[in-house]
């Protein structure tokens, strides 16, 4: 079984002392689902602090009961609510192709500039009259005041010239380094969705290949898509098999007393309160029974309709509940249900007009006659909690010498010599490296577990023992399966080098690039020496393929 990062969260709300805790291994998912529910227990307590009339009030008890009895009808339908759903994943409704937000700046608009004035306008031509001609001295003052006044002028033009053709040059150069900055902006959320929606279609790929990590992922989407109540736990894991195709689930179900058990609600107006009419204890019992069957088959069948590449031939659900024995007031985790159910049998059932029970049965299901009892079974198959990709690794660093070209070593020495070098990295921090068998479906060479609470975490590490230089396809694997692996960070390293597209890639991402100079350092680092000579590795593996 693939290891998955998951992500959890807890929210409260003090005023209706509400809780819940998310887990998913999706992290955005997590945090849209916390999100959700705060506003929605927020509006609820916004709706409670309001003072109402007595009519008001009336009419409050009379919503309160029409949704009590929803959600109890609600509970009653948890199987038939399915099936007018179609389960299988639209691949298309994954890609993210919202057009980049931002506007695009406008280009400013150009004050124009005033016509220049010339002495030949009215306004600069001197009124000359007869006196003007008689006396010079009169001429020749009028003619000076009309070239001052046109020298001032054409001054005054001068100067406002220069402040708009300093002011437009100024909007344009803001409008380039807006125009710039908005470019770089929408490439670069382009590039992301591109990115992004290159994954997805990876993963699409990746699953009608049938690639086993690539099924599990697909069975999480289809049980995150399923609609519970917000009370439910929504939490699971999965264990896919493929030589047997058997999937196995083990299911958190909903502890007996986050059922609501509220009938009716009636306003007392002598007493100004609302009074609650509740399921007795009985009613409570059977309708929490009958709601665990409908689960089981539920997600049995979302699953199966949702195999649109026939890669399950069976599928084992485990129903778990976590609840507090109130024999000796500690949390327990019990499997209180298990069914196996083949396809072509699951198929042949009509759902429709099932009695839930009794279909369990049918089925040959495990679990006590009455659930509500909580009595422990055992499940019929269990998930194996490690992950089987891990396999038994040799030291290889003490082997090798300064004469010993990495470039041409067998690559599962390689590999081996990688887990081995980084085990001795991460082990002052307690950390631990694995190494995992060859797979074409995540591309994982080893994965490293730091601990330290700032740094650390999930890593996964990919080696190439490459002698040519390592492309951009290689960083961008290395990002999905970083993705897909829950990781904190990705690290990639090979004996040769990276192109610029790699280095170009990898920016602002948690990835890591080690060529060959930086392997040798970290070798020498940890006292063994070796040498990378990528003419002399061609050489010698063009004549191993001989």
């Amino acid at each position: 079984m693939a290891y998955r990062e998951m992500w959890e969260m807890e929210v409260r709300h003090d005023g209706l002392n509400k809780y819940r805790h998310i887990r998913g291994s999706d992290r955005y998912v997590v945090e849209q689902k916390a999100a959700a529910q705060k506003l929605a227990w927020d509006e609820m307590w916004e709706k409670k602090q309001v003072t109402r009339s007595k009519e008001e009030k009336y009419e409050l008890a009379v919503i309160k009961t029409d949704e009590a009895q929803k959600a109890l009808e609600g509970l009653e339908l948890t199987l038939k609510h399915t099936l007018s759903v179609d389960d299988a994943i639209d691949w298309s409704s994954l890609l993210d192709i919202k057009p980049f937000p931002k506007r695009k700046p406008s280009q400013p608009t150009q004050e124009t500039i005033p016509a220049e004035p010339t002495k030949s306008e009215s306004k600069y031509q001197p009124d000359i009259g007869l006196f003007d001609k008689i006396f010079s001295s009169s001429r020749i003052r009028k003619q000076d005041e009309a070239e001052n006044l046109y020298l001032k002028d054409h001054q005054a033009w001068s100067e406002g010239k220069k402040k708009i053709e300093s002011m437009n040059a100024d909007q344009v150069s803001k409008y380039t380094m807006d125009l710039e900055i908005w470019e770089k902006e929408k490439n670069k959320y382009e590039e992301n969705q591109r990115s992004r929606n290159g994954l997805i279609q990876k993963k699409k790929d990746q699953y009608f290949n049938k690639e086993s990590g690539a099924v599990s992922d697909y069975c999480e989407m289809v049980l995150n898509n399923s609609v519970y109540p917000e009370y439910f736990p929504q939490e699971w894991d999965l264990d896919y098999q493929p030589e047997s195709k058997i999937l196995i689930i083990d299911y958190s179900l909903p502890d007996i007393d986050s059922i609501p058990t509220t009938r009716s609600v009636k306003y007392v107006v002598s007493r100004d309160e609302f009074i609650e009419t509740h399921l007795s204890s009985a009613a409570l019992n059977k309708l929490y029974d009958d709601l665990l069957y409908q689960i089981a088959l539920r997600t049995i069948h979302e699953l199966y309709e949702a195999d649109v590449i026939e890669a399950l031939d069976s599928i084992v659900f485990n129903g778990w509940v976590d609840t507090v024995d109130k024999a000796t007031g500690n949390n327990v985790n019990s499997c209180i249900m298990s069914l196996q159910a083949s396809k072509n049998e699951f198929l042949s059932i009509n759902l429709e007009k099932v009695d839930q029970k009794a279909c369990f049965k049918q089925l040959k299901g495990v679990g006590s006659s009455k659930l509500h009892g909580l009595s422990p079974v055992a499940p019929l198959i269990s998930i194996n909690k490690e992950d089987r990709r891990f396999i038994s690794a040799y030291a290889v660093a003490d082997e090798i010498g300064s004469s010993d070209n990495l470039a041409a070593m067998d690559w599962q020495d390689f590999e081996n010599l990688i887990r081995e070098i980084f085990e001795k990295e991460f082990v002052s921090s307690g950390g631990e490296v694995k190494i995992t068998q060859a797979s074409r479906d995540g591309g994982v060479d080893a994965i490293a577990f730091d601990p330290d609470p700032i740094r650390g975490g999930k890593i996964v590490i990919q080696a190439k023992r490459y002698t040519n230089v390592v492309g951009v396809s290689a960083v961008r694997d290395l990002y999905g399966t970083t993705l897909n692996e829950g990781a904190t960070k990705g690290i990639l390293v090979t004996t040769a080098d990276y192109g610029p597209d790699a280095y170009e890639f990898a920016k602002g991402k948690p990835l890591t690039l080690l060529n060959g100079s930086n392997l040798l350092h970290l070798l020498e680092k940890h006292g063994h020496r070796a040498k990378i000579d990528l003419k002399e590795a061609k050489q010698i593996l063009s004549e191993k393929k001989i």
